[in-house]
């Protein structure tokens, strides 16, 4: 089956980080971490604003359920209290109050979070602050970087292409990309930092570059030659794709291609293959195919003036400072201010800026087997092709995009991560549930099993010395500890104890 509704050109088809997220960040913030935690009054603002902030949380927060969640309750009818047949009223009273503790204890300055379960709204949350001055509270429509939730977007993009016939999984990206037929693999290093290369057994291929297993680095730290590489020639600041491309071909392969997963580059290099693909810049593209189609309106790589005012602050945790600071960033950090004269390329792995309400249209997308009401973005086929395992046996995922997996390796997808043994896992979710988060700590799941999904909004780098927030895994406890008994359409597992 081919998705419908694809918009043709005429030459075609229309990161616990900073204590581990700065650790995977580390090459990236180099040329910029002694400005960002130094204190220097260009980069931090030293006015006690967020101490102010926190003193006024309970005037300013808002716990919104019911109508009051309208950009939500627009899309998805919401349960008031008592009349969820799912989930316990007692149950979800303790998710929202836990999310709403990391606010008040100082871990984040605001958060989102929604729970949507057979179609319907089970839990939605809007606590805090978006913008610290002048003072502003988190509310429906505020705007948040996701970073490395973008990537499942742009894999959706990209197999929409496939399902037209533009290639084959098994296809080598090279013939797509001439720049990567001479990839090297980097074997070894010399004393003098001198590369020891060798011929890659295969050429990656394009499910290996789905699946991130065809060998690229990312610069997201390692010391090996090929991370440094990265942050040296700042491929992920550079100023568009044909320069990215360009600059990932001159680096080797960390890896030998199809052997074991890594976190890479692999994703922005998705998004320059649907410019190759479809004729289309990738953002035009996207908003033609995606995000027009979903009603994801307030999705984009840039937030326009008018839309300012609802983007949330970015907080890092300054030690000299010991508290969190706002937007303590140079412009061109990743792209962090979201202006068209900073962004330098539209990067498919961590681009993108969206809504709880944006993102949970996606999520239900993805639920529905490709389709959004009426529009069809993708195929049923092609959704369960995408949120099964393909890695290698023997290899996993380490990382969540947003934390460190550090208990047990999960499987992956095309650009998601995936859980299909629960309790070997150790998850509370169904089986087959399928997630990804984003570095500045936003985060989601999808569970199949259960029918519902769940969106993390929150905006920080960095954590509260000694006391790491495991929002992604507390909200998933919570969840399914509120989940009733099983019964018809109700799936649980074994849910983790409290300890």
């Amino acid at each position: 089956m081919q998705a419908t509704g694809l918009t043709s050109s005429p030459d075609g088809l229309s990161f616990q980080i900073f204590g581990k997220v700065l650790a995977a960040l580390e090459g990236v913030l180099h040329d910029y971490r002694n400005d960002i935690m130094s204190g220097e009054a260009s980069m931090i603002r030293r006015s006690g604003a967020m101490a102010a902030a926190i003193a006024v949380l309970a005037a300013c927060a808002g716990c919104v359920t019911g109508s009051g969640a309208s950009a939500v309750s627009a899309d998805w009818p919401v349960l008031e209290a008592g009349e969820s047949a799912a989930f316990s009223d007692e149950g979800l009273e303790a998710l929202a109050e836990k999310m709403r503790a990391y606010v008040d204890e100082g871990h984040v300055i605001g958060m989102q979070t929604l729970l949507v379960k057979d179609g319907a709204v089970a839990h939605y949350q809007a606590y805090g602050l978006r913008q610290v001055e002048p003072e502003a509270p988190v509310t429906d429509d505020t705007i948040f970087r996701i970073y490395s939730m973008s990537k499942p977007i742009t894999g959706v993009a990209l197999m929409q292409l496939y399902e037209l016939d533009y290639f084959e999984l098994d296809d080598p990206v090279a013939e797509f990309i001439p720049e990567f037929a001479d990839l090297m693999v980097l074997q070894d290093e010399t004393e003098d930092g001198i590369p020891v290369l060798v011929e890659p057994d295969h050429s990656p291929t394009m499910k290996e570059l789905l699946t991130h297993t065809a060998g690229f680095a990312y610069g997201l730290g390692g010391a090996d030659y090929a991370n440094r590489q990265f942050r040296e020639q700042k491929v992920l600041t550079s100023p568009d794709m044909e320069t990215m491309i360009d600059k990932v071909a001159a680096i080797p392969l960390l890896k030998q291609p199809g052997n074991e997963w890594y976190y890479s580059v692999a994703v922005d290099i998705q998004g320059y293959l649907v410019e190759h693909f479809s004729g289309m810049r990738f953002d035009d593209y996207l908003k033609a195919n995606v995000f027009g189609p979903l009603g994801m309106e307030d999705t984009d790589f840039i937030v326009p003036d008018e839309k300012r005012s609802r983007l949330s602050d970015l907080m890092a945790y300054s030690e000299e400072e010991e508290r969190f600071v706002p937007n303590a960033f140079p412009p061109d950090f990743l792209g962090f201010e979201l202006r068209e004269e900073t962004v330098g390329f539209p990067s498919g792995g961590a681009g993108l800026a969206s809504t709880i309400s944006d993102y949970a249209r996606f999520c239900q997308m993805m639920l529905d087997g490709g389709s959004l009401g009426d529009v069809q973005i993708i195929s049923p086929e092609t959704v369960a092709l995408m949120t099964r395992n393909h890695l290698p046996e023997g290899t996993g995922v380490t990382f969540s995009g947003t934390t460190a997996l550090e208990e047990a390796m999960h499987d992956f997808g095309f650009d998601f991560g995936v859980i299909t043994d629960p309790e070997a896992m150790n998850a509370t979710v169904g089986p087959g549930t399928y997630y990804w988060g984003g570095a500045a700590g936003t985060w989601f799941w999808i569970d199949p099993a259960n029918d519902l999904f769940f969106i993390g909004m929150v905006q920080r780098f960095g954590a509260l010395p000694g006391e790491p927030a495991d929002f992604r895994g507390e909200s998933q406890r919570l969840v399914y500890e509120a989940l009733l008994p099983a019964g018809e359409g109700v799936i649980q597992t074994a849910v983790a104890s409290a300890d």
